[in-house]
């Protein structure tokens, strides 16, 4: 069992900035504690060639008032290795290190079904979410990100037959939009919120992203509602296609720009949607796991070895650094690559992570930032 300290040094280590998922687990990976990675954390910056203000983690303090209030109304705080995390969500390339609970933890592990849409869908579009969420949440747990228009429309569909999982980007004390307060506080008191934000923080559009990704890994499936072309709901979609998850698609008029994201979705093969039961009779039948399909799983991120403590060689960085360019680049071509060992290279991602010069992206990828690049 983990101790408070452990805890502690855990949080600290999630909320340092440029520690993303894949960087926290590769530190903890080599390193083989919280203490000792945040310990190392200005060493491996320096040698990724950061200049300027140091890298700053969040002090004790300040971490433990944030435990100390999300307990305060009645949170919880799950780690990426706690036996209640969530399995099909630790699936995830880029699970979240740290999940912040407000209701029954137990949901997170139960078979899910995501509904999301447009956030200014028709009174038709929300009619259908309300009832194709009412319809599923009688046999599954259904997701949504508790936004207006279809999230909001399935949230309160779910709560009338079965239960409901909310996905914030902000923090748990935060409601938005704000006209759903009373429907947040009844889903964390008949179902969870969950967020990977700190308490207190405002949702910014740089977390909706994340916060869609979560949505995803919860689910064994994503129905999409009403959505127009680049709209978040899309991106939803595509994150569950990357990680093997079923995408359904409720079809719509041609001549409703809201409904044409959902009707590409079935261009391209997402199952179409007309009553619940065309999607509960296309769920995997197991409630385990390994639900990834052999054509869409991506290989494993090479991991540091843990016994590599010593940083690599000025050679190693040099050729990295010349292989990537601000177009993503995925981990495993990059390793093919370079001259050196995977866990040569996987060392030198991290020190440039830390140091600001690259960034980690879902799919076992990797960017230079605009600014290193010059």
């Amino acid at each position: 069992m983990r101790g408070a300290d452990d805890t502690i040094d855990r949080l600290r280590l999630v909320r340092t900035d440029r520690v993303g998922p894949v960087t926290y687990r590769q530190l903890l990976a080599r390193f083989g504690s919280a203490a000792a990675a945040l310990d190392a954390l200005p060493r491996l910056a320096r040698a990724g060639g950061k200049a300027g203000s140091p890298l700053v983690s969040p002090s004790r303090a300040d971490v433990e008032r944030e435990i100390e209030q999300t307990t305060q109304i009645g949170g919880h705080l799950i780690f990426s290795d706690d036996p209640d995390y969530p399995p099909m969500l630790a699936m995830l390339d880029d699970a979240p290190p740290c999940l912040a609970v407000l209701g029954d933890t137990r949901l997170l592990s139960q078979r899910a079904v995501a509904l999301v849409g447009g956030r200014n869908a028709s009174t038709n579009g929300q009619r259908m979410a309300d009832t194709l969420a009412a319809d599923l949440a009688r046999d599954v747990v259904v997701v949504s990100g508790l936004a207006r228009g279809v999230d909001t429309a399935a949230h309160q569909g779910a709560l009338r037959s079965g239960t409901t999982i909310a996905v914030i980007a902000g923090g748990l004390d935060i409601v938005y939009p704000p006209e759903n307060e009373a429907l947040q506080a009844q889903i964390a008191l008949r179902g969870a919120v969950v967020t990977e934000s700190p308490i207190g923080a405002s949702p910014q559009a740089r977390h909706f992203p994340r916060r869609n990704r979560i949505i995803a890994g919860l689910s064994l499936a994503v129905v999409v509602v009403e959505a127009a072309l680049h709209s978040g709901s899309l991106i939803t979609a595509r994150l569950a296609q990357d990680i093997g998850r079923e995408v359904f698609a409720v079809p719509g008029s041609p001549l409703d720009p809201r409904a044409r994201g959902g009707n590409e979705l079935i261009k391209q093969g997402a199952m179409l949607v007309e009553t619940v039961a065309d999607v509960l009779d296309n769920l995997p039948m197991d409630d385990a796991p390994p639900l990834f399909r052999t054509s869409v799983a991506e290989p494993p991120t090479p991991w540091i070895h843990p016994a590599d403590l010593t940083g690599p060689p000025d050679s190693v960085r040099a050729e990295v650094l010349g292989l990537l360019s601000s177009s993503p680049t995925k981990v495993d071509d990059l390793v093919r690559r370079c001259q050196f060992s995977s866990s040569a290279v996987m060392a030198v991602l991290l020190e440039l992570e830390l140091a600001g010069r690259v960034e980690t992206l879902p799919g076992s990828r990797v960017a230079l930032l605009s600014d290193a690049a010059s």
